[in-house]
């Protein structure tokens, strides 16, 4: 095997289209190679040792390079390649959107017993995406989640997550999230600051926001799509709940991780179908 290479979004997407080019120290190109379906570079041909230059092109990314030293067997690593989106700070057409909840995801993962993780969701939820026309720190997010709609995979541990040694959903039945503003972090990354209501709590929280594209849909529609993830403490929430196992081991983490997959509709209404 001469050169692999693996080319990715900057959240962890394959470029598929992607078209790796190698040149030598003369700038002479001796190779040209597409990535595969999983955004894979494998070519077969061995190289003659000495110091290349691999530059990665893909439609709707900008160009990213990378130096890579073949020695006598031939082959050159060049791991990983991140692209980054081309133009920068880029948002969907302005307006309104609605989330679509059955192609979307609200989780969480909490370590377990020091050693693993449990991972949650919550099947109910909804929420409205603004973006602004003109100035995008003007763009705005609202969400609800149902709390009682917490699925672990394990009734009982979803009972107990319901009580009021957690989330008390009798007296707390909804967790809410909205948006005070937004600011770039990076070429194609955003952080959305806004208020958690959570557990009769509410805290400021910011989400890691990432948007990954935008398209049609079957049903006539223009669909984005987004990536957010946070991290909460429960204490901050007023959940301080634990059972310590051996050893001082706290049997469910403090922290939570929160990851949401986002997939709204342009409009202020889900399509029909």
């Amino acid at each position: 095997m001469g050169l692999t290479a693996r080319i990715r979004t900057r959240d962890g997407w394959a470029v598929s289209h992607a078209v790796v080019t190698v040149t030598d120290g003369n700038g002479n190109q001796v190779l040209r190679a597409p990535a595969d379906a999983e955004g894979a570079v494998r070519d077969p041909n061995p190289l003659a040792p000495g110091a290349y230059t691999v530059i990665v092109t893909a439609v709707g990314y900008a160009p990213a390079a990378a130096s890579a030293i073949v020695t006598e067997s031939g082959r050159a690593e060049v791991g990983t390649v991140t692209l980054a989106r081309q133009g920068g700070a880029e948002l969907p057409p302005p307006g309104v959107w609605t989330v679509d909840p059955a192609h979307s995801s609200v989780s969480a993962v909490a370590q377990h017993l020091g050693i693993s993780s449990v991972h949650g969701r919550f099947t109910d939820f909804s929420a409205t995406v603004a973006i602004a026309p003109d100035d995008v720190t003007g763009s705005w997010v609202e969400a609800v989640i149902r709390a009682s709609s917490i699925d672990t995979g394990n009734a009982v541990r979803d009972e107990h997550l319901r009580s009021a040694d957690f989330l008390d959903v009798e007296r707390f039945p909804e967790i809410t999230y909205r948006s005070t503003g937004l600011t770039t972090a990076g070429p194609d990354r955003w952080t959305v600051h806004g208020t958690l209501g959570l557990h009769g709590v509410v805290r400021p929280v910011d989400l890691d926001l990432a948007y990954l594209g935008t398209g049609s849909d079957p049903w006539g529609g223009t669909r984005a799509a987004f990536r957010a993830t946070a991290e909460l403490r429960r204490e901050d929430f007023a959940m301080r709940y634990n059972q310590v196992v051996q050893a001082g081991i706290a049997a469910i983490g403090t922290t939570l991780r929160v990851e949401l997959d986002v997939q709204a509709v342009q409009g202020d209404a889900l399509p029909q179908s």
